[in-house]
């Protein structure tokens, strides 16, 4: 069975405030002309299928775009829910997508069931694990003790009962580490403080490969047939390598040991993330504009130790999908020596900080009659001071 992994769509999303929505559309057309050259038999979606739990209407009709091509090419779907969609709406109409091939994981409720594909080698069981906090788990498994992401995930797997017999797949969304060994991480993801949600690799050890989603660098962990597919494209400066897609063979089972081959196909984007840095005049120098696409999405740095007054707009004229403007001279590194850059993050209000600190651990944003309750509480704390 040749299955793709793809994860981290994150469809809807927009880098340094550009849509991405045309380069997604770009980049699943390039992934459907793979299905097709590879005689792919199952896509998997390891989760963030969308960048925000409540998505826009275009966002959910580039993915209903995608999902029927699919479809349509006789290819089966297999789909979880990550930490930035909502388990609810991504489970919305699954009986009716099963039937079509696009089984997609439902809301979390104490038991996991597999989708069972069959190919020349018999069956292949795929466990669609969504993205799982503690909390979400618990109260299935009132007996047992679970403090941390790797008791909660363990609990999970340990109740599907995994028959080692037969060739397993699992599809999950978590911060999955194998014997402390750091993990290239992108400045685009959500970083808890102090890896609280890490899962030890070993909770997956009953599965022939793990097709994980939520790192944006495409990297093994522990072993070659446990992986984080990474996000299709580079949603941030820090993620500007090649981005691939793991091809995944799986063939006969003996003796409890499967073959696994994997091949890393490429994905070509629309535009690519780069950085240049120089002096305006050498920066706008035709040779210079000419030597890659001047329609990439730029980080430009300039060195001119007095940049003219239209430096941007003359690097817009050459360069139109400038993102991000820096200056790097004598003047800006001796006031950032003297820490007269202000953090962004610091300038936030106490009411911004829980805004995002809510959504992110309950995949939706504060409701009004929330947030008051919230702004009461915190000019409580602060007595005299508003905090919104």
């Amino acid at each position: 069975m040749r299955i793709l992994h793809l994860a981290d769509l994150h469809i809807g999303k927009q880098v340094n405030e550009f849509p991405m929505m045309e380069d997604q559309r770009y980049v699943l057309a390039g992934v459907l002309e793979l299905i097709e050259e590879c005689a792919v038999n199952a896509l998997v979606l390891a989760g963030d299928l969308y960048d925000k739990a409540a998505p826009s209407a275009e966002a959910v009709a580039l993915l209903d775009w995608f999902l029927s091509a699919v479809a349509e090419r006789g290819v089966a779907v297999l789909a979880v829910a990550g930490n930035h969609d909502s388990a609810e709406r991504v489970a919305y109409g699954s009986a009716l997508l099963a039937k079509q091939g696009v089984y997609v994981s439902p809301v979390y409720d104490g038991h996991i069931e597999p989708v069972v594909l069959e190919d020349a080698h018999g069956p292949v069981a795929f466990w669609l694990i969504p993205f799982l906090r503690p909390a979400a788990v618990r109260p299935h498994f009132p007996d047992a003790e679970i403090r941390t992401y790797t008791d909660a995930l363990r609990c999970a797997v340990d109740a599907c009962a995994v028959d080692p017999t037969v060739r397993n797949v699992a599809v999950a969304h978590q911060f999955v580490t194998a014997g402390g060994a750091e993990l290239v991480r992108s400045d685009s993801e959500t970083v808890t403080v102090g890896g609280i949600d890490n899962v030890d690799a070993g909770v997956f050890a009953a599965f022939d490969y793990v097709a994980l989603g939520h790192i944006h660098a495409p990297q093994q962990v522990g072993r070659p047939e446990m992986r984080y597919a990474g996000s299709p494209l580079a949603y941030s400066f820090s993620e500007r390598a090649p981005k691939t897609a793991p091809l995944v063979t799986l063939g006969e089972k003996h003796d409890g040991s499967c073959a696994v081959e994997l091949e890393l196909l490429p994905l070509e984007p629309l535009h690519a993330l780069r950085e240049i840095k120089g002096p305006l005049v050498e920066l706008i120098a035709p040779e210079v504009v000419e030597a890659a696409p001047a329609d990439d999405y730029l980080h430009v740095t300039l060195t001119d130790e007095e940049p003219p007054l239209d430096a941007l707009a003359q690097l817009r004229a050459a360069y139109p999908n400038l993102m991000v403007l820096d200056v790097d001279n004598t003047r800006t590194r001796a006031a950032g020596a003297e820490g007269a850059v202000a953090d962004a993050e610091d300038e936030k209000t106490p009411l911004e900080h829980f805004r995002t600190f809510y959504e992110l651990q309950n995949g939706k944003p504060l409701t009004p009659a929330q947030e008051k309750i919230v702004t009461a509480e915190l000019n409580a704390l602060e007595p005299g001071s508003e905090v919104a």
